[in-house]
């Protein structure tokens, strides 16, 4: 006989009641793909898109949280936090294998419709990146026409960033460290940061929870670093050295932002121990 789980209890029929559906808002979702072309792979392209987006809103409700835990001195919850961002950036890094199934004859069928749309503007991603406190003003103007979206950036560049909140941590275990004079600039390396940072890394049991923190961030920023690299690889593959669809210089312009980097004192440091 056939397996009815009604039997055990299942609830079959959901009139009236909340279904898995309802609760995840699957009818918005599953109908937001809308192709311009009737390119096989524009559905792909899409999804890729999307759910990365999805899976970056995550990133930054996780972010944020952390970043008020730190604040705090609470630093147990803001590590769990840290650690799912980093597994966060892993996911989003084995999406690109998805899209380098495309090749570029594939692409090519369907890119004219994209227009001058690109991942470039991302809100999201430019979120995650003033969050964290790489802070470039001129990478506003893309959202300015926006201004639920401009509004969040400009608020969060007055704002200490995760990296600021963390050397408020060692400022409050005694290290001497200057506060940061301006929020909307990138951090750049700083010699009494990276002296703090040496200390801590050479008598990791004396400061066993800012040792952590600091491996925290480095995680994050190596799954980061690996995103953005396999961001490289795969618009080379795909599109080789043309220029991006939003008018950046492509492959060049995504390689220049391997440079970038969140949390420079951590880096440095290692070459000191």
């Amino acid at each position: 006989m056939s397996y009815d789980p009604t039997d055990e209890g299942a609830r079959m029929s959901f009139q009236g009641h909340m279904s898995y559906g309802d609760y995840l808002g699957l009818d918005a979702i599953l109908t937001a793909q809308h192709p311009k072309s009737s390119a096989h792979d524009e559905m792909l392209f899409i999804i890729q898109h999307q759910t990365s987006e999805l899976w970056m809103k995550l990133a930054l409700h996780e972010m944020s949280a952390a970043r008020d835990n730190i604040a705090a001195g609470d630093l147990q919850p803001a590590f769990k936090m840290l650690t799912r961002v980093a597994r966060i950036m892993e996911q989003l890094n084995s999406a690109w294998d998805v899209l380098r199934t495309m090749t570029p004859s594939e692409y090519t069928q369907f890119r004219d419709t994209l227009g001058e749309s690109s991942g470039f503007q991302s809100y999201q991603y430019r979120m995650i990146e003033f969050v964290a406190g790489n802070r470039n003003m001129a990478m506003i103007r893309p959202h300015e026409h926006r201004a639920e979206l401009a509004h969040p950036l400009l608020a969060e560049v007055k704002r200490p960033s995760l990296y600021d909140e963390v050397l408020a941590r060692l400022r409050a275990a005694g290290f001497d460290l200057p506060a940061r004079e301006r929020l909307d600039q990138p951090h750049q390396p700083d010699a009494m940061a990276r002296a703090a940072w040496a200390e801590i890394y050479r008598d990791p049991r004396r400061y066993w929870e800012l040792y952590e923190l600091a491996e925290k961030l480095v995680d994050f920023e190596d799954y980061f670093r690996r995103w953005r690299f396999n961001h490289v690889t795969t618009v080379e593959r795909i599109i080789g050295f043309k220029r991006g669809s939003g008018g950046t210089t492509g492959v060049n312009y995504l390689r220049r932002m391997l440079d970038v980097v969140l949390f420079p004192d951590l880096w440095e440091l290692r070459t000191e121990l």
